[in-house]
């Protein structure tokens, strides 16, 4: 039975000696079994399709033919252990970094760090750190 049946030997998809190349980038990893290079390469085409085909949901979901980087961000943070480790990786798209910089300066022209008002209850920071006017300085005496 098993000398009937020809077995197709499995491939990774992506080249071995990159792979490898990859793997030693890591100050610990001295060499690469063969066994370890085919799993790892394996184990990173799964990841990969599966990051394609959750990003792709995102992109049909906002009935859009073309994939971008918004919608394999949202496919990330969607995923609670890809987002664990991914997520800070990805870049910001741009138009967001831009919209976000251009609130901030115009917030930061509108009023100075002095003008703001902290929440009732509650203290600003460089109070905390600024000496105290009319306190007498601490002595301690060493008897």
């Amino acid at each position: 039975m098993a000398e009937d049946e020809a077995v197709d030997p499995i491939r990774p998809e992506f080249p071995t000696a990159r792979v490898k190349k990859i793997m030693k980038l890591d100050k610990d990893i001295n060499k690469v079994n063969s066994e370890a290079l085919f799993l790892v390469s394996c184990s990173t085409n799964l990841f990969l399709r599966f990051l394609a085909e959750r990003t792709a949901q995102v992109a049909a979901e906002k009935k859009k033919k073309t994939v971008k980087l918004d919608h394999l961000r949202t496919a990330v943070k969607r995923h609670r252990p890809t987002s664990d480790f991914l997520l800070d990786s990805l870049p910001i798209p741009a138009e967001s970094t831009q919209s976000v910089a251009r609130f901030a300066t115009d917030r930061d022209r509108s009023r100075s760090v002095g003008d703001k008002s902290a929440p009732a209850g509650t203290r600003r920071i460089d109070h905390f750190f600024r000496k105290p006017e009319n306190e007498a300085p601490i002595q301690i005496n060493d008897a």
